[in-house]
This record gives C-alpha cells, structure tokens and sequence, in this order.
C-alpha cells in the first residue's frame, strides 16, 4: 500500500454538472447572495485540485442571517405541526431522490469512499424522517394539582432562533440531526457548516427550499472565519440555542460565550472510544466489529474506537486475524471502484496522525500494519496496526482521527474497565463478550453515554447520541432529540 493510491484525476462530466449545480453563495433569508470575505476554495483532498469557489462571510453577514432567523421565528412557530411535519418528510422524499448526487458530492468534498457516502445519505435522511415524525407528537400533560386548588397545564413551546455549528467530517447527516428536530420543534435556524466540506450543505438548503420549508426558516453561512462570524451571533440577545459537534477545546470556549446569554446548548464533543474485547468473545466478530468502528469514515469520527483493550490471552491472535483485514483495505480517491480507504482531510490530518504512530512506535509499540504515508498526491495515510503500546502513548489520550489501531491488553475486568474510562472523554464505548452478565455490568460500569455491545456501529436516528465527561452535554436523535428545541412552561389555573 505504499505506492501512489491515486492516478491523474480527470474530473468526470458527471461530477462537473453536479459542482455547476451546487450554490455557491450564502442562503440568507430565502436568497442566494454573496459575502463580505474573499472566496473560499473547496478542495477535493485525494487530489488537491479545488472544487469549487464559495461565498465567505463576515460577521456582518452572520448578523443578517440572524435577523432573517429572528424574523421568521414567530411565524414557523405558529405553524401548524402537521404542516411542519409534511414538508420534513418532502425533504425525506426529495433526498432519497438526489442521494446519488449527495453521495458523490461527499465524496468529492471530503474524501469518504463512495458506498460510505451512501451509507450516510441514509443515515442523515433518517432524521429528517424520524423528526417529521416526531412533530405532531410533541405534548404536554393537563390536571387537578395535588391541593385540588388549581389545574396545571405543562406546554412545550420552541426555544427561538437556533445557530447550529457543524464539523467536516459527515456533511449530510450533521446537518440534518440538527435542522431536522430544530424544525419539527418550530425553531428557525443559522446553521454554519465547517469550511473544509460546506458544498453539501448548500446543496442541502437548495433541497429545502424545494420541498417548501419558507423563507428565513433556514439560513446558512460558510466562513473561514468562525470565531468572528459565530461570536457576534452568539452574543446578540435574540438566540436562543446554540448546537456545536466539534472539538473538545472548541466547545468549552463557546460554552463560556453561550453563558453570557444564558443560552440552551448542545455540544456533541471529542471522543477517545475504549473498545474491550474479553477472553470469551467471538474474535470473528470482534474483529468485524473493529473494522467498523475504526475504519469508518477512514478513523475520522467520534465515534471511531480509539483504545483497542484486549484480553491478555487472546490480543495475538486478536491482532493477526485484524492485520489481515486492514491489510486488504483498498487507498484510494472514493469514487474509485473497490477503494474502501479515502484520504484524511487536508494535510493537517495527516501529519497529526503520524506523529501518533511515530510518538508510540518510539515508546515501544510494534508496528503491524501500516504507519507509512504514500507518495503521491491527496492527503492519504495507509490504515495502521500497532501493539504493545506503552502506557503514556499520545495515542491512548488523544483523539487519533486517522486509520489507526493501537492494542494493549489486560489481565481482568477490572483492570479493562480501569482501562477505559482513564480518560477525560466518555462519548462512546464498544464491548466484546459472550458473557450476558458481564455485558450487562459493562453497560453499568463504562463511563460512556454510548455503549455498542458486540457490534461496532451503533448510531441510529431513533436512538439518543451524546456522551458524558468532556465528550458533552444533550442529546442528538431519538425521543430527546427534539426536547433540545423545545422549553417547558407550567401554567396554573385556579380552581374558580
């Protein structure tokens, strides 16, 4: 796998149509329009060559998208939720229509093979589905207060204008598990999507706009300059939410510039997943289970498994069976037939990853697999392998965002789950085990707001997503998702 994963590019007509088809301007109020920056150049990041040119905005620009979202807010509030819910499932229907052109469009902008692309393109359509869903379901509760002097009435009403950040590395479903219970709850929204992969987004609110959602209801910005666009939003009096997937350090810094406002927050934050396989599991699936929860979205997720804990007696062969796997993985550009690892981002990525495997191989680990960047153009890294990482390793707390697996081992469960939660993260962690009662203490046990037990991939529109610790605060999907949007009012109507 070290020679050049990808050939001279030529960019297929189909692609060309698609670039030509996306906006490149900022969707403010229902407009396309230009911004107060200089261009922004999207790159495709297995070849480099930029995509597309967009809008930039500035700070002034963020505060009209507000204003825009501020103006709307009383009206889509008041709209009825069935008709709420009618055109989220439009936009459902309008996706499952155009998923081809999404796909390929993730793809291009941030590197995900092709098949994986697909993958999302349902994933993130199912919120827009579960939440059209959820809608007409929003209630409250009507009774004789305890006394028998008053009857209480609890009503659940939209919070108000929402600024939804969103990161690079799953354009489409990031986008929709935010916009999607916004909506249904009745909130307008700015949503700011990352400047690395922002075409998906715009192609996105033109798919909205088209399956009727009204003018202002929602806004997007692109800006390479998201501390001075956002800042300002945050600190005007008229938001009221504010929803962030990202980066731990980033988080903590808007979560300080949301209290001055007091503002309802949603941080979906870092992640440094332990993934424990015991004595007793099924290595078949576990190993299957590893490939999936390490090598989608080429390592570059939350959700990623960061620490491979492994039982003393079995991480060998644990570690042989997975090497062979990870050494069948196809680099390449994704839209390539049979490419199964795509690049990571942008350079940056790259060179952090490497020095992960560079900091462990030094303090002792044994290299397997991988730890090589091929030559060439693209920002690629061969899928990696490594054992006997050493306590101390950069790569047991850091989050790795790269194709990197690194195996120590333990002796019993205690010491596994002493081994897990040594962390400051707790988004999500993955057990192996054929034991019902282990697996069901495990549940108990791991610090973690998700738990995959025996399988690798447990995200699911239906299902509450977030984490505890400094991996963060709400919850994204499933029944919780849309109380995020929603505030809580008691009234009390004496007894006449």
């Amino acid at each position: 796998m070290s020679e050049n994963p990808v050939k001279e590019t030529i960019v297929s007509n189909r692609e060309t149509d698609l670039l030509a088809r996306v906006p490149d301007g900022l969707y403010i109020n229902g407009v396309w329009q230009s911004g107060g920056g200089d261009p922004i150049e999207v790159t495709d990041p297995a070849t480099g060559l930029v995509l597309k040119r967009i809008a930039n905005a500035d700070a002034a620009d963020g505060i009209r998208a507000l204003d825009a979202a501020v103006d709307a807010s009383a009206s889509w509030a008041a709209t009825a939720p069935r008709v709420r819910a009618e055109i989220l499932r439009r936009a459902f229907d309008l996706l499952q229509e155009r998923r081809d052109d999404f796909a390929l469009l993730m793809t291009m902008e941030m590197g995900k093979p092709l098949a994986e692309a697909n993958g999302e393109v349902s994933y993130g359509g199912e919120f827009l589905r579960w939440f059209s869903e959820e809608a007409v379901r929003i209630s409250g509760r009507y009774g004789l207060n305890p006394e028998g002097t008053g009857t209480t009435v609890v009503s659940q009403h939209p919070v108000g204008p929402c600024l939804l950040i969103t990161p690079w590395n799953f354009p489409l479903a990031m986008a929709t598990r935010k916009i999607a219970p916004a909506l249904a709850a009745g909130c307008t929204v700015v949503i700011k999507p990352a400047e690395l992969t922002p075409l998906t987004t715009l192609y996105f609110a033109q798919l909205l706009e088209d399956a009727g959602v009204p003018a202002g209801v929602v806004n997007v910005i692109t800006t390479s300059e998201s501390s001075a666009v956002a800042g300002p939003i945050i600190a005007d009096p008229r938001l009221r939410k504010l929803s962030f997937t990202g980066s731990t350090p980033v988080g903590r810094k808007l979560i300080q510039q949301a209290a001055q406002g007091v503002l309802r927050t949603s941080m979906e934050l870092g992640g440094n997943a332990p993934f424990v396989v015991f004595e007793d599991a099924d290595l078949d699936k576990a190993v299957d289970g590893a490939m999936l929860a390490k090598f989608r979205n080429i390592g570059q997720a939350c959700t990623a498994a960061n620490r491979f804990i492994v039982h003393e007696s079995i991480a060998a062969e644990f570690a042989r069976r997975l090497t062979i796997r990870v050494a069948a993985l196809k680099i390449g550009r994704g839209t390539d037939s049979g490419v199964t690892i795509g690049p990571l981002v942008n350079e940056a990525a790259v060179a952090s990853t490497d020095a992960l495997v560079r900091d462990a191989v030094t303090r002792g680990a044994t290299l397997l697999a991988g730890g090589v960047r091929p030559d060439g153009p693209g920002s690629f890294y061969e899928p990696t392998v490594l054992t006997g990482v050493a306590p101390g390793s950069a790569i047991l707390h850091e989050e790795i965002f790269g194709p990197v697996v690194g195996i120590v081992t333990f002796a019993d469960e205690d010491e596994a789950v002493r081994l897990a939660n040594s962390t400051e993260y707790g988004l999500i962690g993955y057990v192996f085990t054929r034991d019902l009662a282990r697996g069901h203490r495990m549940i108990g046990r791991l610090e973690t707001g998700m738990m995959g037990l025996n399988t690798g991939l447990v995200s699911n529109a239906a299902a509450p997503f977030g984490g505890v610790k400094q991996s963060g605060l709400g919850r994204e999907g499933g029944l919780e998702g849309i109380h995020e949007y929603l505030s809580t009012k008691y009234t009390l109507i004496p007894v006449s």
